[in-house]
């Protein structure tokens, strides 16, 4: 009895290491070779089925299929470093014996992972080059404070800060809309020239359109105006316009 006693302990002392790797130790693990791993796609991720990933944006006459689904990643990997990620939602692995799955992981941790990942100046990574693109996809985490630290730290890239900036913009426009959906519609003018406008003032210099789409965002009646206008400042990489949409998510 003993015996059986002490053996119980060595394996539950043996597993419990595994069992407690991080998401990082289990990638930097594998030498050569690729890396496939899944996690929860927040709400209103859809796949369309042929590579494109759609944040449930709809329109007057469509609307996506956006149950729940898997965000799928593929990583190559060579001496033990990420080199090329490829991001798909939805659908399903093609069977392969020499890919190392690592079957559904947590959300957070994926995102926090990739965001690592994004801000480690010595990967070199083809393919997919948006790094933060899973993060911002998964479930169960709040990634925007994060994007601000990007957006605004001197040491990071100047494409990093520039995608940061722009899914910024995204995630402001989305929280900025569901702030708005008791603000009834501006019917006084055709929205559709109304968004010309927005995004012909956003081609003018920084100086006119910085301060003219700030205005927009906080001040027009329209949500979807006030969404376009956000969309465009994303563009800008302006510190402004990163104060703004740091403001909108508080």
């Amino acid at each position: 009895m003993l015996k059986i006693l002490i053996v119980t302990i060595v394996i539950s002392q043996l597993a419990a290491p595994l069992r407690a790797q991080s998401l990082s130790d289990r990638i930097g693990a594998i030498v050569n070779g690729t890396v496939r791993l899944s996690f929860a796609a927040r709400k209103g991720v859809c796949g369309q089925g042929n590579n494109s990933i759609n944040i449930g944006h709809a329109s007057d006459e469509w609307q996506p299929d956006c149950g729940p689904r898997l965000v799928r990643l593929s990583l190559q990997v060579a001496d033990r470093r990420v080199h090329s990620v490829r991001t798909y939602v939805g659908g399903q692995w093609v069977s392969d014996p020499r890919v190392v799955d690592l079957g559904t992981v947590s959300s957070p941790e994926a995102a926090r992972y990739f965001i690592a990942l994004a801000q480690d100046t010595g990967a070199r990574i083809s393919g997919d080059k948006d790094l933060l693109l899973p993060a911002v996809l998964a479930d169960s985490i709040i990634v925007w404070p994060s994007l601000v630290k990007i957006a605004r730290s001197p040491r990071a890239s100047q494409e990093l800060r520039g995608r940061a900036v722009f899914w910024l913009g995204q995630a402001a426009g989305e929280a900025a809309g569901l702030a708005l959906d008791s603000i009834a519609g501006d019917d006084r003018g055709d929205r559709e020239v109304r968004r010309q406008a927005i995004f012909a003032l956003s081609q003018r210099s920084t100086d006119e359109a910085v301060p003219a789409l700030i205005r927009i965002a906080r001040t027009n009646d329209d949500p979807e105006l006030r969404k376009t206008a956000l969309f465009w400042l994303g563009q800008t990489e302006d510190p402004r316009a990163v104060a703004l949409f740091e403001e909108i998510l508080k």
